[in-house]
C-alpha cells in the first residue's frame, strides 16, 4: 500500500508519497514523468509518521539548514541502471553541481561497463521519482546549460539560487522562440 501527503513550498505544491517505511516520492506540481514514477493506488494519510519525517527534512532544506539525506529513508522504484544514477545523485553535496557526463563516467566505472551515454543518464535523471531529497536540480550540462529538470526549468533555477549556486555561468538554452524544457 502507497500513502501521500502534500506540503507547500516555495517551489509549488509537492505530493510526497510513502509505502509506509520509506519515501518513495516527491513530484513537484504535474511534473514531467509523474505518471510514470507514481504507483497508482496511493492513499492520503497526513499523519503517516515517515511523511511527516519528509515534511521535516523539506522544512529543514527551504529554511536553508541543509538536511542529511541520511537521516530520512528512501526507497526510490526503478530497475537497475536507475538506482546506480539516483545513487550517485544523492551523492552530489548540497550546493554543488555535476554534468550528465560525469554521472556517466561514474556510473560505467561502478557497472564495469566501458562508458556510459550521458542521454541515457539524462532520462534517468529525468525520472527521478524523489526530486528534492535526491537532488537531480544539481545536474547541468557540460556547457553549463540547465536542461532536463521535469519540475520545469524555472524551479530548479529557484532551487539552485536556494543552495546559493553561483548561476553566472549557467545558462536556459533556447528553443524556438522559448526556453526549452
Amino acid at each position: 500500500m502507497y500513502y501521500s501527503t502534500h506540503y507547500k513550498s516555495p517551489v509549488g505544491d509537492i505530493l510526497i508519497a510513502s509505502d509506509e517505511n520509506n519515501i518513495i516520492g516527491l513530484w513537484i506540481g504535474k511534473q514531467k514523468y509523474i505518471a510514470n514514477t507514481m504507483p497508482k493506488n496511493i492513499i492520503e494519510k497526513d499523519n503517516l509518521p515517515i511523511l511527516q519525517e519528509g515534511i521535516s527534512w523539506l522544512d529543514d532544506y527551504f529554511a536553508g539548514n541543509k538536511p542529511q539525506l541520511s537521516k530520512l529513508p528512501i526507497a526510490p522504484i526503478g530497475g537497475e541502471f536507475r538506482q546506480q544514477v539516483w545513487k550517485i545523485l544523492t551523492e552530489i553535496p548540497y550546493g554543488e553541481l555535476t554534468t550528465y557526463g560525469s554521472i556517466a563516467k561514474e556510473v560505467a566505472k561502478r557497472m564495469g561497463k566501458e562508458k556510459m551515454s550521458a542521454q541515457a543518464v539524462g532520462g534517468a535523471v529525468g525520472h527521478n521519482p524523489i526530486s528534492i531529497i535526491i537532488p537531480c536540480h544539481r545536474v547541468v550540462g557540460s556547457n553549463g546549460s540547465l536542461t532536463g529538470y521535469a519540475g520545469g526549468i524555472e524551479k530548479k533555477i529557484k532551487l539552485l539560487k536556494h543552495e546559493g549556486i553561483d548561476m553566472t555561468k549557467l545558462f536556459v538554452p533556447l528553443c524556438p522562440d522559448k526556453p526549452c524544457q
